[in-house]
């Protein structure tokens, strides 16, 4: 009893800070013609109640698709409608065909605001507490701590609740996911990931780990019994629920054609706004998307993207196991996030949510990088005059993780799970000792660049010939970090493999 008791107080507070950041001003507030993202959400409420379902994707009188026009799949459109049926109970203004554009009053920010909470608390909060709660080898203590810092996490909450948006619906239906594969309910956590996809294309990030740790199980139970029975189940889950969420759209070729077009836009380019992958941070040096032909730079993004991801994928179908699925994902996501195709900032939260799964597992550097995905936003938060919740909830959050966890006394190499790696490396080198140490150097070297970066950014003006210079740095500073992180995790993932069948050999 104690323990629910205790994370009734945690959901309690996580609660208490989410609204008091959605107290801000939000995305766009008094800002014409498209007034940001806010506005964009509103908008589509808009559409799904007033259009028929075959028209919402398509560009007409009625449905401007330079204005906000629907761009997520399916299952976020049912949504819009399902908040669009409540705002018409309370106030059909909020959503009247094209009077209702750039709406902003009191009543319906506090209407907008609450649909987000109510989200949150369905879908989104008791994964996170169910997760912390099944975590294994931990005390009740760590558990809530766990959950805590997970639910006190800045990105999401600026994000969802200053910008405004619903991301913690595909990634609180990604985490269900995450918790039925690894409990075993494994058509469970298939239809859950399947709606997490459904809601958000770009859930997509973690469609591979998933793919291969299922594939993984099959083949540990033998394609030609069980494991054959599992993958035709799996097979069914998947089309099954494809088939609900699409069946609206699947009349007509044209229209599911035309969802498609809307839910990947090839034609913007590589990448549109500052964003901290490796693109937007090459092109500091050379304008790809000036040099090389569109198609190509589709096709050397996907082949970067695959064979960043690959090692790990084929490790994880080989040895299946839970704590090898979470740091897939937390990889694969990394893989997509620096090298694919039209990526946006906001799109480091698929990456966080893998790495909040394992902050209990090496607290110090996901409290790092999970700090760090937060800074990568920062033109965009400062852009949503979201910079004393940041800072606020940043250092509540990084207080957190430093008491609970005692994050600085876990930088041995055991604690950072980089023993069998230095093992290895001192094969050939016996003078390789002070891993640790480089990576303590590095925090410090990190927090202070980050620390300065914003306050340059907040109080000086850039230079005339230069106005992105600060966006610019920030992006830079932040990829950096993500390809160091991306390395870091792939080393965790191969060596610990490689532990696990030398761990066979001697039982």
């Amino acid at each position: 009893m104690e323990k629910w008791h205790l994370m009734t107080i945690v959901v309690l507070i996580g609660l208490t800070v989410r609204w008091t950041v959605s107290l801000n001003s939000y995305s766009g507030a008094g800002k014409p013609p498209m007034f940001g993202d806010y506005e964009a959400q509103r908008h589509w409420q808009e559409i799904t109640f007033n259009l028929p379902i075959k028209q919402w994707y398509f560009n007409s009188s009625d449905n401007n698709l330079q204005y906000w026009g629907l761009d997520y799949p399916p299952l976020t459109a049912y949504h819009s409608l399902l908040c669009a049926y409540v705002a018409k109970f309370i106030n059909p203004d909020w959503i009247a065909l094209h009077t209702s554009r750039g709406y902003e009053s009191q009543a319906h920010k506090l209407f907008m605001r609450t649909t987000v909470l109510i989200a949150d608390l369905l879908i989104y909060i008791p994964a996170v507490v169910l997760y912390c709660c099944c975590l294994k080898e931990i005390s009740t203590k760590k558990k809530v701590a766990n959950a805590l810092c997970i639910l006190l996490y800045p990105g999401l909450i600026l994000i969802d609740y200053g910008h405004f948006q619903y991301n913690s619906v595909s990634l609180g239906f990604a985490l269900w996911g995450v918790l039925g594969v690894s409990c075993d309910w494994d058509l469970l956590g298939s239809l859950a990931f399947c709606l997490a996809i459904n809601y958000k294309q770009m859930e997509l990030y973690h469609s591979l780990p998933f793919f291969c740790f299922l594939l993984g199980k099959c083949f540990k139970k033998g394609l030609k019994g069980k494991g054959f029975v599992l993958l035709i189940k799996l097979a069914c889950t998947v089309v099954a629920s494809f088939i609900l969420c699409w069946l609206p759209f699947c009349t007509e070729r044209e229209q599911t054609l035309q969802v498609l077009r809307r839910l990947f836009p090839v034609d913007r380019g590589l990448f549109e706004d500052k964003v901290a992958n490796i693109w937007c941070s090459f092109s500091i040096f050379l304008k790809i998307k000036e040099i090389l032909p569109h198609h190509f730079q589709i096709i050397i993004s996907f082949c970067f993207t695959f064979l960043s991801l690959l090692p790990a994928c084929v490790k994880l179908t080989l040895q299946p196991s839970s704590k090898g699925f979470r740091f897939t994902l937390v990889s694969c996501a990394l893989s997509f996030f620096l090298f694919s195709f039209q990526v946006h900032e906001k799109s480091i939260l698929l990456v966080s949510l893998p790495v909040c799964l394992v902050l209990s597992e090496i607290p110090f550097m996901s409290t790092w990088f999970l700090l760090v995905s937060t800074f990568s936003m920062l033109p965009l938060l400062l852009k949503d005059e979201l910079l004393m919740p940041l800072v606020v909830t940043t250092i509540a959050f990084f207080i957190a993780c430093a008491t609970s966890f005692s994050i600085f006394e876990k930088t041995s190499e055991e604690e950072l799970q980089l023993k069998s790696f230095s093992l290895s490396v001192r094969k050939y080198l016996p003078c390789f000792t002070f891993l640790s140490r480089i990576i303590q150097y590095l925090f410090l070297i990190s927090v202070i660049t980050m620390v300065l970066l914003t306050l340059i950014t907040v109080t000086l003006d850039p230079p005339q010939k230069l106005p992105d210079l600060f966006s610019v740095l920030v992006c830079f500073v932040s990829c950096l970090h993500f390809l160091f992180f991306l390395v870091y995790f792939n080393i965790i993932i191969m060596w610990d493999s490689k532990s696990g069948r030398n761990q066979k050999k001697i039982n």
